[in-house]
C-alpha cells in the first residue's frame, strides 16, 4: 500500500472545497540513472477516484507528466456536514492508497 494521502476539506454552502497531496514519487521513465546509463523504470499514478458518500464523483486519468507527490485541490457542489469523501488512487505497479474522511463544520476562531 501506498503512503497516506493527505486531505483537508472545506465547506462553503453547499459547496466542498478538497484539497489533497499524495506522496508518491511518479517517475517517468525518461530519467537516467547515472550509475548504469539505464533508465529509471517507470512508476506513476493511473487513476485517481473521489467519491462522495459512495458515489463516484470525479476521476482522473494521469499519465508520466505529473509531478512528484501530485497536489489536487477540486470542489464538489451538493455536498453538506457530515458527508463522507473518499479519494484513492492506483499505479502502473499496482499499488495504490486511499483515505476518506467526514466532512465537518468550519471551527470559529476565538477572538475574531
Amino acid at each position: 500500500m501506498g503512503k497516506p494521502i493527505k486531505i483537508r476539506a472545506k465547506i462553503k454552502g453547499d459547496v466542498a472545497e478538497i484539497k489533497a497531496l499524495m506522496p508518491h514519487d511518479m517517475e517517468s521513465g525518461l530519467r537516467m540513472n547515472p550509475d548504469t546509463d539505464q533508465p529509471y523504470p517507470a512508476h506513476y499514478i493511473t487513476d485517481v477516484v473521489v467519491e462522495l458518500n459512495g458515489e463516484v464523483v470525479m476521476t482522473a486519468y494521469w499519465g508520466q507528466a505529473v509531478s512528484k507527490n501530485p497536489y489536487v485541490s477540486f470542489s464538489i457542489k451538493g455536498a453538506v456536514i457530515g458527508d463522507t469523501v473518499k479519494l484513492h488512487w492506483n499505479d502502473n505497479e499496482g499499488d495504490s492508497s486511499e483515505t476518506e474522511m467526514v466532512l465537518k463544520p468550519k471551527k470559529k476562531r476565538i477572538g475574531t
